[in-house]
């Protein structure tokens, strides 16, 4: 149930957050709490609220002691709102609402080639707002009030969508094909076991000291040079290259609990990956391709693009009799479709996925982007955020990014010289909301909503994810313009507020001197993915001894599998052994030791960004990822 009291402790932990994280980011430039969609600081404050509040106030106040729904609850609100003040939207929107007018040059000469383009309501263009934001100052609140009312029905719209989409969806991936969910798992694993189990298992404790005895020492080290750290890290020759070995905690515990099939098919088909990547760049395919901005890698990024569009239209189509009942409960209030379990019913969420598209759609095309090619740019947004909503549900990664973004794919197949200089600055301003991919609001709703179904706050659950969101963006926003007035954003980390605040000017800048052109070999290389993904799809259902699971070949292409490649290899051969030796037994026995590992991690860096924030020591950081 969601009561009053887990709604105000969900509150205050979302404001928590909404200051903490980019606190610890962007000034202390600690470990990345909200670095990646895995949202790492909501699992470190559900361990501190069962471990360290829950037993004090059984002490205490017994009555005050949370139950079982109310903690999800709040880990629900917590998970939403860690995906909103750093690298989701508000580090990445504010520098860049302000990078286009603050790094103009006589160099590059943005005022004449690019300023022209740019609407009042979509950046801050007074210049004195935008100096005392990057140097430090006074807020001048009337430069950003407009453009940040604009982008705030534009984020309304988008989180509407991706939402109602997965409440469409829930049913089908939770209670019909029954995903892994792994992200999930800790959380109800640590919920069951404030009473018994997690922490009184012994194994479960052992698997947590483990990386917190490796952070101990980097973080040690980092206060006092002489103590030694050690580094999980490697490279070995490979083809005339290098591939990088990492032991990543996070990703072994999450990995465990996956199929082995899918564990298997994410390591197998990266080295597939990287082979091919080395034969390209022998037959000189490899450099050859036009450039496409930020986060686009032209070539296998159009070859992601095919193979998650085939995946998103293979569960639609897997899905065809519940979205019949979904149609049928929405269009005519079938009584034999219970959607009462949602925490949208399917008339909302249905109307609600048409609002959403509709208020993106009208943002794209205001914001200058040609209206028959907004139809491409929300289709391929759309099979990235649900298709990697699917991937994480699936596969446990606590981040995945694609190989190409919305902006580079279209930019592709379009040609920029086709945009016209409007529809450059609609591509090149969808890199806040459609660009870095490392946290993507899709991932800890998609989580969220299987959370929910431990739970009976149906409709109830909805409101307290409104409410976190609106905590989420207000809270952070209003730090983040704090921080930057109060220390000079250009003294922050200046990958946000140097690197990314200029990538649309730069990007728009760049088209317009050298546009790209329709790539004839990036339709090639999506087709080519398309086929290949549908060729996996049907030796699965076909072929009883094929083992590779179709969703290793999209993920393989992302950058974040160069890190976590050998970590799933690991968990892997892990579990193989466990389950060869001691059958499904011992290695339900020993789950708890790799949940362990994963909790340990994010335990370990909450704890010594703590102690940096006290101590006001910066650049301690424990890596979540990499």
């Amino acid at each position: 149930m969601v009561s009053l009291r887990c709604i105000v402790v969900g509150i205050v932990l979302c404001a928590a957050i909404a200051v903490g994280v980019p606190y610890g980011s962007l000034l202390i430039r600690g470990t990345r709490l909200g670095l990646i969609s895995s949202t790492p600081a909501a699992f470190f404050l559900l361990f501190v609220l069962l471990a360290v509040a829950q037993p004090l106030l059984r002490r205490v106040r017994p009555r005050w002691v949370l139950r079982q729904a109310e903690i999800i609850t709040v880990f629900v609100m917590m998970m939403v709102a860690t995906a909103i003040p750093t690298r989701g939207v508000m580090a990445m929107l504010l520098p860049m609402m302000g990078g286009a007018h603050y790094y103009d040059s006589t160099e590059n000469r943005w005022e004449a080639v690019v300023h022209p383009h740019l609407p009042d309501w979509l950046v801050v263009k007074d210049p004195e707002a935008v100096r005392h934001f990057f140097e430090g100052g006074r807020l001048i609140w009337d430069g950003w009030q407009f453009p940040l009312l604009t982008w705030a029905v534009f984020f309304l719209g988008l989180y509407l969508a991706q939402l109602s989409a997965l409440v469409i969806l829930r049913r089908q991936w939770v209670d019909r094909e029954r995903l892994a969910y792994p992200l999930a798992q800790i959380p109800l694993a640590l919920v069951e076991g404030s009473r018994r189990g997690f922490f009184t298992n012994p194994v479960a404790w052992i698997g947590m000291l483990i990386p917190v005895a490796f952070s101990l020492f980097t973080g040690l080290s980092h206060y006092v040079p002489a103590i030694p750290s050690f580094s999980l890290q490697s490279t070995v020759p490979f083809l005339g290259g290098t591939l990088r070995l990492s032991a990543n905690f996070l990703m072994i515990g999450f990995a465990y609990l996956i199929g082995s099939s899918v564990s298997l098919s994410l390591w197998a088909f990266y080295l597939i990956h990287v082979v091919q990547d080395r034969l390209l760049d022998v037959v000189g395919l490899g450099s050859s391709q036009q450039v496409l901005g930020p986060w686009s890698t032209p070539g296998v990024g159009q070859q992601m693009i095919g193979a998650l569009s085939v995946m998103v239209c293979y569960q639609l189509w897997s899905a065809r009799d519940h979205l019949r009942q979904v149609a049928r409960k929405a269009f005519t209030g079938d009584l034999e479709v219970d959607d009462s379990g949602e925490i949208l019913s399917y008339r909302v969420a249905l109307a609600g996925l048409c609002v959403g598209l509709g208020v993106m759609s009208v943002w794209l095309w205001a914001t200058g982007l040609p209206v028959i090619v907004v139809p491409l740019f929300i289709a391929v947004s759309m099979i990235l955020f649900i298709g990697l909503a699917r991937v994480v549900a699936e596969t446990g990664m606590p981040a995945v990014v694609p190989a190409m973004i919305p902006a580079g794919f279209v930019l592709s197949a379009v040609g920029g010289a086709n945009l016209g200089p409007t529809g450059l600055v609609a591509a090149a301003y969808s890199l806040p909301w459609a660009g870095d991919f490392l946290v993507f609001m899709s991932a800890p709703l998609a989580n969220g909503l299987r959370l929910a179904t431990a739970t009976s706050a149906g409709r109830r659950l909805g409101s307290a994810l409104v409410l976190a969101l609106a905590i989420g963006l207000t809270v952070s926003c209003g730090f983040l313009l704090y921080l930057a007035h109060r220390h000079g954003g250009v003294n922050l980390h200046p990958q946000y507020f140097k690197q990314f605040a200029a990538m649309p000017a730069d990007l728009i800048a760049r088209q317009l001197a050298t546009p790209s052109e329709i790539s004839i070999s990036g339709w090639a290389w999506t087709s080519a993915g398309a086929i290949v993904m549908g060729l996996l799809f049907l030796a699965r259902e076909r072929l009883g001894w094929w083992p590779l699971h179709p969703v290793g070949f999209p993920v393989s292409m992302g950058w974040v599998m160069d890190v976590v490649w050998f970590s799933v290899f690991l968990a892997w051969a892990a579990k193989m052994i466990v389950l060869r030796s001691g059958g499904p037994g011992l290695y339900a026995r020993s789950r708890p030791l790799f949940l362990g590992l994963a909790l340990g991690q994010i335990v370990a860096g909450g704890l010594w960004l703590m102690v940096d924030c006290f101590t006001g020591t910066v650049g301690n950081r424990i890596p979540m990822l990499y």
